[in-house]
Parts: C-alpha cells; sequence; structure tokens
C-alpha cells in the first residue's frame, strides 16, 4: 500500500511564502511534518497537537512573542505565525534558537480568519493518493500530486499563478506567484472566493457562458487589472469547476494544449475528491459509532480518529418540536452540519457523525464543563430558529471510557428533550435527577408496575367527574403549601383553593400534615410524562 503524502512546513513555505508569510527567526526544516492549525488564546488552555502551525492573534513585542514560542514548544508545534514587523533580536531568536521552532511572520493587512483557512486548505491534502497505480506514482510527474500540485504545475507551464474554482467561485486549490497578479486575484485567494461584483461582470460579459459551451480556453480581459485564460473542468457531460491562469496575453498553442490537459487531470482530482468526501464522511461515522459503543475495536478506531490522545467528552445533538416533525431530518442535517463546523474551528481532532436521529461528537477537551460552554455557545448562534439541543457527557480520561461518557450525554438528552426543562444544553449531573424519573416512568409503563396510591385515585377521579384536584394538590406541593401562591397558579380564590385541597385530602385519601404522603405524592406527580 502506498504511503499517503504529509503536508511539510517546507509546502507551506513555497505555497504562502511570498504572498503572506516569511521566516523571521529560526531555521526552517522544509521536511518537518504540519499536522493541523492552532489559535492560541490565552485565557483558555491551549489544545496539544503535536506539528501544529500555531497562530499568536494578538501577540505583539518581543517577550509575549518568545513567551508564545515556548508555550508553542510545550505543545510539540511546528511553527509560529505572530504579525510582522516582528522584533526577531534578543528574546525572540534566543526562543526560537532554544526550542528549534520557527517564527513566521504575517504580512500586515492580511486577516488571521484567511491564513487560518489557507493554512487548513494546504493541510489538506488528496487523502486518496495518486491519480495512478503504484507504478504511476513512482514516476510521476507533479500533476499526478493533489490539486495545489496541480496549480504549481500548470502555473509553471504558464508561467502565471493559477486557481482551480468550483462552479460557484470557490477557490479549492492556487499556486505560488500569486503575487505577480493582481489586487482581484490576490483578494481572491485570501478570501478562498471569486468576489461577488466579478462574478457578475463576468456573468454580464457572458464569460461563463463561453466557458461551460467551449472545450478550448477561453480569454477574459477588461474584467480585472490583467487578463485571464479560464478552461472549464468537465467529467462527461458535467461541469465540475474551472482552472484560471492569471496571464500577459492569450496563450499560445503548446500552452493551449497544457492547460487542457491540465483540465483532464483537475477532472480526476475533483470526482475523486467528491467521491473521497462521501467515502470519508461513512468512515468517520463508522470508526465514530465503534469508539462510542466500546469493544475490542474501540481502541483502534479512536486512533485513526486522532482521539487517543487527550481527555474528551461526547456532545451528543437532536433537533426537538413538533412543528419541525415533518421536516426534522432535513433540520437535523443542518444543524448538525454546523456543529461539526463549530466543532472543527475549536479543535482539529474533534470527530462528529450522524446516528440515526442524533448527531454525536466527541470533544477533546479538560472537562465536561468545557463542553457545556461550547454547546452553549454553539446553540447561542443559531438561535431559537431551531429547537435543539444537546447532551454533555462525562470527561473521558482515555477511549475506552467514552461509551460511558455518551449514555450518560443521551441520558441528558433524553431529559432535555422531554419538557421537564428549559434548558437548551446540560451534562447529566445538571438533570440526573430528571433522568431518575424518566427511567423511573419508562420502567412503570413497561412493566404496567403503577401502583395505587393517592395521586391515582385524584386522576381517576378527575377524568369521572371533569373535575382539577390533581393540578390543586400539584400547585399546593409546588409552592410548599401556601395557599395564596397555589391559587393565583391554577387561578381561583384562595377559598376556592381552601375547599378543594380538604375534598382531595378526603378522596384521594392522603394526609397532607404527614411528609412521607407528601414526598410520595409528589414523587407520582413528577412520573407523569410531561406530554401524554
Amino acid at each position: 500500500m502506498t504511503e499517503q503524502p504529509r503536508a511539510v512546513l517546507g509546502r507551506i513555505l513555497n505555497d504562502l511564502g511570498s504572498t503572506l508569510i516569511e521566516v523571521v527567526a529560526g531555521e526552517a526544516d522544509p521536511a518537518r511534518t504540519v499536522s493541523g492549525v492552532l489559535i492560541q488564546d490565552p485565557l483558555d488552555e491551549p489544545a496539544r497537537l503535536p506539528g501544529a502551525v500555531v497562530l499568536g492573534v494578538g501577540v505583539y513585542g518581543a517577550g509575549p512573542v518568545a513567551a508564545l514560542v515556548d508555550t508553542a514548544a510545550g505543545l510539540g508545534a511546528a511553527a509560529v505565525v505572530v504579525r510582522s514587523p516582528v522584533p526577531v533580536d534578543g528574546p525572540v531568536s534566543e526562543a526560537a534558537a532554544r526550542t528549534g521552532l520557527t517564527v513566521l511572520g504575517l504580512t500586515p493587512g492580511a486577516s488571521w480568519a484567511q491564513v487560518a483557512a489557507l493554512l487548513r486548505s494546504l493541510l489538506a491534502v488528496d487523502e486518496l493518493g495518486t491519480v495512478g497505480g503504484p507504478d504511476e506514482a513512482d514516476g510521476a510527474e507533479p500533476l499526478a500530486g493533489d490539486l495545489f500540485a496541480l496549480a504549481n504545475a500548470t502555473a509553471g507551464l504558464l508561467d502565471g499563478p493559477v486557481t482551480v474554482e468550483d462552479r460557484g467561485g470557490r477557490v479549492l486549490a492556487f499556486s505560488s506567484r500569486q503575487d505577480e497578479g493582481d489586487n482581484d486575484r490576490i483578494a481572491t485567494v485570501l478570501d478562498r472566493q471569486v468576489p461577488a461584483e466579478k462574478l457578475r461582470a463576468l456573468e454580464e460579459r457572458g464569460a461563463f457562458q463561453a466557458l461551460y459551451r467551449k472545450e478550448e480556453p477561453v480569454y477574459v480581459d477588461g474584467i480585472s487589472d490583467k487578463p485571464r485564460v479560464a478552461i472549464a473542468v468537465r467529467a462527461g457531460g458535467e461541469i465540475l469547476g474551472s482552472i484560471w491562469v492569471v496571464v500577459d496575453g492569450p496563450l499560445s498553442a503548446d500552452r493551449t494544449q497544457a492547460l487542457q490537459e491540465a483540465a483532464k487531470v483537475a477532472a480526476l482530482h475533483l470526482l475523486r475528491r467528491r467521491t473521497g468526501e462521501d467515502v470519508e464522511r461513512r468512515l468517520r461515522a463508522d470508526l465514530l459509532a465503534t469508539v462510542l459503543e466500546g469493544g475490542t475495536h474501540a481502541p483502534q478506531a479512536a486512533v485513526r480518529l486522532g482521539l487517543s490522545a487527550q481527555p474528551a467528552c461526547v456532545l451528543a445533538l437532536a433537533v426537538t418540536g413538533e412543528q419541525y416533525a415533518p421536516d426534522r431530518v432535513a433540520a437535523g442535517h443542518r444543524v448538525a452540519e454546523a456543529l461539526t463546523l463549530h466543532l472543527a474551528a475549536i479543535h482539529p481532532r474533534t470527530a462528529a457523525a450522524t446516528l440515526g436521529p442524533v448527531t454525536y461528537a466527541v470533544l477533546p477537551a479538560s472537562s465536561d464543563e468545557q463542553g457545556l460552554r461550547v454547546a452553549e455557545a454553539f446553540l447561542g448562534r443559531i438561535g431559537a430558529r431551531v429547537p435543539a439541543v444537546i447532551g454533555i457527557g462525562r470527561l473521558a480520561a482515555r477511549p475506552v471510557e467514552l461509551r460511558r461518557s455518551r449514555a450518560d450525554a443521551d441520558r441528558a438528552l433524553r431529559v432535555l428533550g422531554s419538557g421537564r426543562t428549559q434548558r437548551r444544553a446540560a451534562r447529566l449531573s445538571d438533570v440526573y435527577a430528571a433522568s431518575l424519573l424518566e427511567e423511573l416512568t419508562d420502567r412503570m409503563a413497561a412493566e404496567d408496575d403503577l401502583p395505587d396510591g393517592p395521586v391515582i385515585r385524584l386522576r381517576a377521579y378527575d377524568a369521572r367527574h371533569n373535575t382539577a384536584l390533581t393540578d390543586t394538590l400539584d400547585a399546593w406541593l409546588s409552592t410548599f403549601g401556601d395557599v395564596a401562591a397555589a391559587a393565583a397558579a391554577v387561578h381561583i380564590h384562595p377559598n376556592t383553593f381552601r375547599y378543594r385541597l380538604k375534598r382531595l385530602a378526603v378522596v384521594a385519601g392522603i394526609d397532607l400534615n404527614d411528609p412521607e404522603a407528601r414526598f410520595e405524592a409528589m414523587l407520582q406527580l413528577r412520573l407523569r410524562p410531561p406530554h401524554p
């Protein structure tokens, strides 16, 4: 089996070095493996992700930068990025030399959101390997690599910066040398999207109609400072995307042929990318199900998902509300995708998958309190437009404990969806008593084991005579025997309430002065399903 390519620091320096970043301290090892991106927050406990690039947002000055380098080294990071200009003498250079980390300077004006997105795109190499088989891979041209390698190879052949885009103008990959383009191209790469006004201008000029109608490249001039040559990426009759090259003028015959060949290779990549995304989604769902169910294969599945390095807790999300019953699957799918994106921005090793009506996520965290904060923040973002709730399980120190964390999350989720609480996110410890009541209700319903008692007699009496003695008892117990407050709760006069209270004591055969009788009555009232 051919080993899959690993992202390295040299790739980041080659692709972003002329546009966004520069080495300001330390010796850059081009072969050093890069595994992800971490954003350093001085007010939150940092996650450990060996081989990560740490983004020092808001870190300025020699002392803070040097401290960040030391912190990043403790996390096993591969490099640190801080905003230029960076003081490279004294503490910064000493910290870089002491830790062996590379300090990169981010060009002024570039946003941290943009650089984080670009870095993650560069790290998302094509996990399906090369275009051909192992024999082809041994002597493959650069075009047989991932989409970024294809963009770089095409840029070399056509002597101009290249982007590979989908049909909506979203940048899937880009080459180096983007600084040789114009302002529109640089904005496109930084935003990972062609600006809306440029898309409209291209549409009005008929550029897209020509692009999707013709097999050969289309020359586009007058839209930006420099002209473009574009070609559609096709698979049979389907348009998958396009390749755009900043040029000085129309292409020669040789370069036209080279661009057409690049479009054919790009079609293979985009098809396999789409197929790979579906396969990867199903694979991660299967692996996560294995982890959450426990058993002998759970530890290996956790390793494959990257969940074995630190403690984690399980989050369980579901959509509630009867008004969403006809569209609950679609609503749940949308909210699940939003949760997956939200968690991916928090920690790169988060795993999420939808199993039946519930979406489960394993969040690396230092405590279940952190999981609760993340869940509440997400629900706050989506607002009340979708009635989603999230249960949080206990912290699992090892992957084998995630099964118990899932059970906790399921129990909390059930309470949140039962109507017993107004909360939208909770740990099991937050709703433990309500969870026990739910389980006791289930047991009694399954075994038909609800014994006769005061509350049962009251309910039967109310059903025969159309009275409300059960509600009277519930209001009195809930207000600690305060007749005025209880009467107000059921909207009757206090004297009427006192009469009903005496009447229900006779009908139910209950001594309201007995604390044990009051407790039993309150328990049976709570066992009633909130929404029969």
